[in-house]
């Protein structure tokens, strides 16, 4: 008989392999000239350095992307992020970013169905220097959402 539980620590290694992945591979990795809006963050503890775009249509999110330097955390959030929020109307996209923030700095994900693969980023509230890291580009999205003018920093 097969036992179908999973094994905490071969999920923690699933997880990591993800956001492995999006650091080396990331996706959206590209400028956009056409842009709806585009903000810049900054983390000056790591160094990491986001710029968000935005194309909006109708309160729709129709595409995103980033370019920046950083840290393997933060590359894999803005990768992760950008894939997730496509699609999706503004509104979505803005409480995807609070759900996100939640689980890692409220402990409250409990399964959020919400938050899909992005629940690999949980195991980041361990680490609280990490989760400046890995909210930079959801705090950035936000102020490219909101035409906010402003370096976005996490300090």
């Amino acid at each position: 008989m097969l036992n179908d539980s999973i094994d905490p620590s071969d999920l923690d290694d699933l997880y990591q392999q993800m956001i492995l992945d999006h650091s080396r591979r990331p996706r959206n990795l590209r400028e956009m000239d056409d842009a709806t809006g585009s903000c810049e963050g900054y983390n000056p503890l790591c160094g990491d350095r986001v710029t968000v775009f935005v194309k909006v249509n109708v309160q729709c999110v129709t595409d995103t992307s980033f370019v920046g330097k950083g840290c393997a955390i933060c590359t894999a959030s803005a990768s992760m992020m950008t894939e997730t929020i496509k699609g999706h109307s503004t509104q979505t996209a803005q409480m995807l970013f609070k759900h996100f923030h939640s689980m890692l700095t409220d402990n409250a994900s409990n399964g959020n169905p919400d938050l899909d693969k992005l629940v690999v980023f949980e195991g980041v509230r361990k680490y609280p220097i990490r989760v400046k890291c890995a909210t930079l580009p959801w705090h950035t999205l936000q102020a490219a959402l909101t035409s906010q003018n402003q370096i976005v920093s996490t300090e």
